[in-house]
């Protein structure tokens, strides 16, 4: 019998009808959600997510500014940028496209955000208070994902989590998420010895190691729910996760699509965020 799919898109025209409405709420009060993007050099991946979020923010109402600069910008010069967007009472959220050119720190760009406006919630101090269970802003594939379970009903407290990868964007947050959520979590990686050993006992495998159709059947338990984090290229140069898609929907009892599976969710959370940043500046005024 094949997996259920969980629906990205679905789940996230859900979410963002229910923060269009809280935008518009928020706009009768005199305040309009703004979100500053800044996009340094011309990487097509980049321009297309950027060209993507500030879609979204129009559509949901939001106030939506991009901040285009040259590859050969110096860093003082994109942390004066940020530094006026830190003061500005029009912008809530601040983000920076990552990667950014190799002569550019990219912790200090990070922390150079207000925390408040840290709407990728990347900054240390948003990452600590996620640490230890405090309100804060979450990194978005992240809490996109926990939102995608949420909509199934999945009881995520007791279950075991395996998740692939520790970047500092998906990995990390992604299993500490789990584990504020009173899961067991383990983390695998390019060094893991024998990964099928781990994945097989994974109640929710989430694979975020960015590396095409690596997760087969033989690496999921019966019925497990599989979270494809993934975003590949095929030999044939075809969008794909990292896991074997036609394979494992046999095996899982629930599997992400990819395209259509965690994407959307990461673009709507980073509106909500943006949302949540807003209405906190109500409270400071």
């Amino acid at each position: 019998m094949a997996a259920e799919l969980i629906d990205g898109k679905k789940i996230a025209r859900q979410k963002q009808d229910h923060i269009g409405a809280e935008v518009q709420k928020l706009k009768a009060e005199g305040i309009t959600p703004g979100l500053a993007v800044i996009l340094v050099g011309n990487n097509q991946a980049s321009r297309t997510y950027v060209k993507n979020k500030q879609k979204t923010c129009n559509r949901l109402g939001m106030h939506s500014i991009l901040i285009e600069l040259s590859e050969s910008v110096s860093e003082q010069e994109l942390i004066r940028e940020i530094k006026e967007l830190n003061e500005s009472d029009d912008i809530h959220g601040i983000l920076v496209q990552l990667p950014l050119p190799g002569h550019i720190n990219e912790k200090a760009i990070i922390e150079t955000i207000s925390p408040e406006k840290d709407v990728d919630g990347f900054h240390p101090i948003n990452i600590g208070r996620m640490m230890t269970a405090q309100d804060a802003y979450i990194p978005c594939t992240p809490e996109g994902i926990i939102e995608m379970l949420d909509s199934i009903g999945a009881d995520i407290s007791g279950k075991h989590v395996v998740v692939i990868g520790r970047s500092n964007i998906v990995g990390k947050p992604a299993g500490q998420l789990f584990l504020n959520k009173d899961a067991t979590v383990t983390y695998c990686h390019s060094k893991t010895a024998d990964l099928k050993e781990y994945t097989k006992r994974a109640d929710i495998l989430v694979a975020a190691a960015g590396k095409a159709n690596l997760i087969t059947e033989d690496h999921v338990k019966n019925g497990a729910i599989v979270i494809d984090v993934g975003m590949n290229r095929n030999q044939e140069g075809k969008l794909c996760g990292d896991v074997d898609f036609e394979a494992v929907k046999h095996k899982a009892g629930f599997i992400t699509p990819v395209p259509g599976g965690v994407g959307p969710m990461t673009i709507t959370m980073l509106m909500h965020n943006t949302l949540k940043a807003a209405k906190s500046s109500i409270s400071k005024i």
